[in-house]
């Protein structure tokens, strides 16, 4: 059974899916969610919400895209390394999943300060009559910081998650063993946000080496994938 496929095409793509994923949340986090929302001011939040609209909707389909693009290779890493370790590459399929899980919830409460907002400008809702336009932004601001909380959590357990793939990938047969070490390097970074504020302080350091990794891990697979030959002794000595 794990003969009938290719593994050389699951590998690439895995490659395309992590790539549409990268550029995704670079879009959707640096070109609409960074240039829209000032922690610091909500007022001056609401006012780029309501004067954007069409942007930020489009970086929420965006977030949604990028999530698709993410869960989807959660399978294929595991149909991929499954030859390794089975239990390890499944125990790491659910781990990712979870973090994903966690991650597409924290995106609604990016797109829900939008209906209040738009909702409360226009009167058509009677639910938030009773709230200063002040207030009303301040809760838009809280479910945005939310959101970002959310996505943080979500990083703890990609962390676990790319530590242990990253591992499967050392010790497999068939990807170079220094793919698995960059991403374990990576893995062990994202798990800083097991205490966010240790996480938050060293981000740009965490996402320098995650991208590069990434990055790398990409490249290999679009132009390489994998020895499907080395693939298959694998896959048939631990049946």
């Amino acid at each position: 059974m794990m003969t009938q496929f290719s593994p050389r095409r699951v590998a690439r793509t895995i490659g395309v899916l992590f790539l549409l994923t990268i550029l995704g949340g670079v879009f959707a986090q640096g070109f609409v969610s960074d240039r829209l929302i000032v922690f610091s001011d909500a007022a001056a939040t609401a006012n780029n919400i309501l004067a954007h609209k069409g942007l930020f909707q489009l970086g929420f389909t965006v977030y949604l895209i990028e999530m698709a693009c993410q869960v989807a290779p959660v399978a294929l890493w595991y149909l991929l390394l499954r030859p390794v370790s089975k239990p390890i590459a499944l125990c790491a399929a659910f781990i990712e999943l979870a973090g994903c899980t966690i991650k597409t919830f924290a995106r609604v409460l990016y797109i829900a300060p939008l209906w209040v907002l738009a909702t409360t400008a226009s009167g058509a809702s009677p639910i938030l009559r009773g709230f200063t336009p002040e207030q009303v932004q301040s809760i838009a601001l809280v479910l945005l910081r939310v959101n970002d909380y959310g996505a943080a959590t979500a990083l703890a357990f990609f962390g676990f998650s790319t530590l242990l793939n990253g591992y499967l990938i050392f010790r497999s047969t068939f990807l170079p063993r220094w793919l698995g070490v960059l991403a374990m390097i990576s893995g062990l970074g994202w798990l800083t946000f097991l205490y966010p504020p240790l996480g938050r302080s060293s981000f740009m350091i965490l996402a320098l080496v995650g991208l590069l990794s990434s990055a790398a891990t990409i490249f290999w697979l679009l132009v390489f994938g994998v020895n499907e030959d080395k693939w298959k002794q694998q896959a048939s000595s631990n049946i």
